[in-house]
């Protein structure tokens, strides 16, 4: 029979995780909605890593407001990319196909960024969780707006 391990070394440490945010709420962050930054100091004091894809940097900076122009250029820059590459497209594409087939559309900018965050563990907040219905996708509703 071998050593049994000493209490010490158990560990009750959660792994860090990483986080799709989409556009929803970026612009909160942006205009300095209170719960999305009570959000985000919150998910980095857990260690967990906030993430962008292309399609999201798009949507904010087509919404910027002339002012929020460097704010938005520190808050994206602070934070990790998701390459969108031919796996994240082919993904979105199936989607989009799977349910036309059942008579939904979905966007293409939504299945890119679902595409994003599945390729770095499926969590994505959203302030329009039921745009992201895909199967593997762990959506954490940050309403709007607040």
């Amino acid at each position: 029979m071998g050593p049994r391990p000493a209490p010490w070394r158990r560990t009750t440490r959660r792994l860090m995780a990483a986080l799709l945010l989409d556009t929803t709420v970026l612009i909160d962050l942006l205009r300095g909605r209170p719960s999305a930054r009570a959000r985000i100091e919150a998910l980095r004091a857990s260690g967990d890593t906030p993430y962008v894809c292309a399609t999201n940097v798009e949507e904010t900076v087509r919404g910027l407001r002339p002012p929020e122009e460097d704010a938005a250029r520190a808050l994206l820059g602070g934070l990790r990319l998701v390459p969108l590459l031919d796996a994240e497209g082919w993904r979105a594409g199936e989607w989009r196909r799977s349910y036309a087939a059942r008579g939904r559309t979905l966007s293409q900018a939504d299945c890119l960024v679902a595409a994003a965050a599945l390729s770095i563990g499926g969590r994505l907040a959203t302030g329009n969780p039921k745009d992201f219905p895909m199967a593997g996708i762990d959506v954490e509703h940050w309403p709007s707006g607040t």
